[in-house]
């Protein structure tokens, strides 16, 4: 098969299954990854801090991957703490900035549109430490604008927290130029980059970013791996405390297995950056775009930046049908939608909220997210299967076999 991974034989984990979109919410473990971490969870069980021989092969891999993690986004490997999650690292970061910061009542600014992780570890902050927390508004294309952060500075601002890349709309923000305003009024700048890392080329230096959240099952590792880059001089108070693993950052004896992982999968997504996987992947996606677009003219609307967005990422409301009951209605493909069911009833997504958009508009949107296992043959099914069933469900029945019959002439042509 040919994906935007480049020639790699079918995934075991997706073989027999509906078409798989929703790589943004998690990946299927490469089996590149999983062949080099297996040794770990069988011969090699020693623990990397002992001093006998049983600790010298997990100590060297331990380093080799912390190593291969770094290299990914251009920092020192002694930059880089393994955590069990990016939710831990999140909260490492934020609640760890804020501990160490000696401020009386710390001052945190972030966004609309954050993940969870980060706006609940800011309200636990609020709650639980005293911290004052300013969460900026976004514009319609879900960035933030650079003079709402300058405006929105105290004397006690402590840290600012921005993610890279958004995981429903895919929308890049303005890292570097906010980082630098943060810089220059003597606050730190994390940035929650899980989205972003292995599917764009990412350099902390460049970027100016003092703390950096990395997710290995957004880049086919398991879950359970993630670090946090954490520049060299950055205090922060740690969250686990005891034997002092990971620069005194996160007590607990390392899990080997899932550091190799994590490194191995930076490493392969290290060199399909390099040999052109993002492009690759931003053709299928925007093949899959246009042509739902022409199969379903003026009812396709897309939801978040056009440009500054991630290259496998395609969010779209079609006009005319729920979301969640689009994807019901298709069992040929697998993705997701931003909106959340309560008790039967469905709310929008904050995200599409925060960006202004109608509550129709925002029930109607899908979240189609590539990968390395994508292929243009999957887009075809998905195009297909998506278009019929808007036709069946935004129309009478009995209307809707004539219309199916037109599309699939339109689908022929094209």
């Amino acid at each position: 098969m040919t994906g935007p991974g480049g020639d790699l034989p079918p995934h075991p984990g997706l073989a027999g299954g509906p078409v798989y979109l929703d790589y943004n919410a998690t990946t299927p473990v490469d089996p590149r990854v999983t062949e080099a971490m297996l040794p770990y969870l069988t011969d090699f069980f020693g623990n990397p801090s002992s001093s006998h021989p049983f600790s010298q092969e997990p100590r060297r891999a331990l380093a080799a991957a912390r190593a291969q993690v770094a290299g990914l986004i251009a920092a020192r490997p002694s930059e880089i703490v393994f955590t069990g999650s990016g939710s831990e690292a999140d909260l490492l970061a934020l609640r760890g900035a804020v501990l160490t910061s000696g401020r009386p009542h710390p001052h945190v600014i972030t966004q609309a549109t954050e993940h969870p992780a980060v706006l609940e570890s800011c309200r636990a902050l609020e709650r639980l430490h005293g911290a004052r927390v300013t969460v900026l508004p976004v514009g319609s294309d879900g960035l933030v604008e650079p003079a709402a952060l300058a405006a929105a500075f105290t004397k006690d601002t402590v840290l600012v927290s921005v993610m890279a890349a958004n995981n429903e709309t895919g929308a890049l923000q303005p890292v570097a130029e906010l980082a630098a305003l943060a810089h220059d009024r003597g606050a730190l700048f994390h940035c929650d980059a899980a989205q972003a890392v292995g599917k764009i080329p990412l350099d902390v230096g460049e970027l100016g970013v003092d703390l950096l959240t990395v997710v290995g099952h957004k880049m086919y590792a398991p879950k359970g791996a993630a670090a946090l880059f954490v520049r060299d001089g950055v205090r922060l108070e740690p969250v686990a405390y005891g034997g002092g693993q990971e620069r005194g950052l996160r007590a607990g004896t390392e899990n080997v297995a899932l550091a190799v992982a994590l490194g191995t999968a930076a490493q392969i997504a290290d060199v399909e950056l390099a040999d052109g996987a993002p492009a690759r992947t931003a053709a299928l996606r925007d093949d899959l775009h246009q042509r739902l677009t022409a199969a379903l003219p003026s009812r396709v609307y897309l939801n978040g930046p056009r440009k500054n967005r991630l290259p496998n990422t395609l969010n779209v409301s079609i006009d005319g049908v729920l979301g969640h009951e689009l994807l019901a209605a298709v069992s040929q493909i697998a993705a997701s939608t931003g909106s959340a069911c309560h008790s039967g009833t469905h709310a929008p997504s904050p995200v599409l909220t925060a960006m202004g958009l109608d509550r129709d508009r925002a029930l109607g949107a899908l979240r189609l997210s590539l990968g390395r296992w994508t292929t243009a043959e999957d887009i075809e099914t998905a195009i297909a299967a998506l278009t019929k069933a808007a036709a069946r469900l935004s129309v009478g029945l009995e209307d809707a076999d004539d219309l199916i019959a037109d599309l699939a002439q339109a689908l022929d042509t094209d």
